[in-house]
């Protein structure tokens, strides 16, 4: 598996597996598209500077650009509804908190949530059906989208390009990426499952 992903990485056949699997993953988060930003950014730091393939700015652009991509088809989903996505929420937990907290959240501009469920394992589905079911409009959730895209591209890019530069070899600086990207994530659902904080009563 290793050597075929060390193959992918060194052709450009790899910009198109990132982009499919960021987009597909706030529907299917068991896709390892972080794994994959993360390898990718790594093959990028053991081939050096000469090496065309793969190109981390070209590398951080495809992996933001999919990522806001897959939020709003899922944001259109929800926001257009449908009896069985109704019911589906219905069934979870975890979107229906999600409407409770994004309906006030993101109108108070506190879109910060949207940036802070994408490192978490599902946070992004969560957060980016839960934005359309409780219709919110475009411009409401958009710009944190970007800035979330732009956030987790540039975390893992940047893990695993700088994990590789300083610690010498690809696997283990993608190990020791990887880890760190799944320590964001744990911080990132904990943030979230977090109740917010009751305002202070009037004296």
């Amino acid at each position: 598996m290793l050597e075929t992903l060390g193959s992918l990485t060194a052709s450009p056949w790899i910009y198109a597996v990132v982009a499919v699997s960021v987009v597909l993953d706030v529907f299917l988060p068991v896709l390892p598209s972080g794994m994959l930003v993360i390898m990718s950014a790594a093959a990028a730091a053991a081939a050096g500077a000469p090496a065309e393939v793969p190109d981390i700015l070209a590398l951080l652009v495809i992996a933001t650009t999919a990522s806001v991509l897959g939020d709003m088809a899922a944001y259109r989903l929800a926001r257009r509804g449908g009896a069985r996505l109704d019911r589906a929420i219905a069934r979870s937990r975890r979107l229906t908190r999600a409407h409770e907290r994004l309906g006030s959240a993101l109108a108070r501009g506190g879109g910060a949530l949207v940036v802070i469920a994408r490192f978490a394992p599902a946070g992004r589905s969560v957060v980016s059906l839960g934005a359309g079911k409780t219709q919110r409009k475009v411009m409401e959730f958009l710009p944190w989208s970007v800035l979330a895209g732009m956030s987790w591209a540039g975390y893992s890019v940047a893990l695993g390009y700088y994990g590789t530069q300083w610690l010498g070899t690809t696997w283990l600086g993608g190990a020791v990426s990887l880890i760190a990207l799944f320590a964001a994530g744990s911080l990132a659902a904990f943030l979230i499952r977090r109740p917010p904080t009751s305002p202070a009563p009037a004296t």
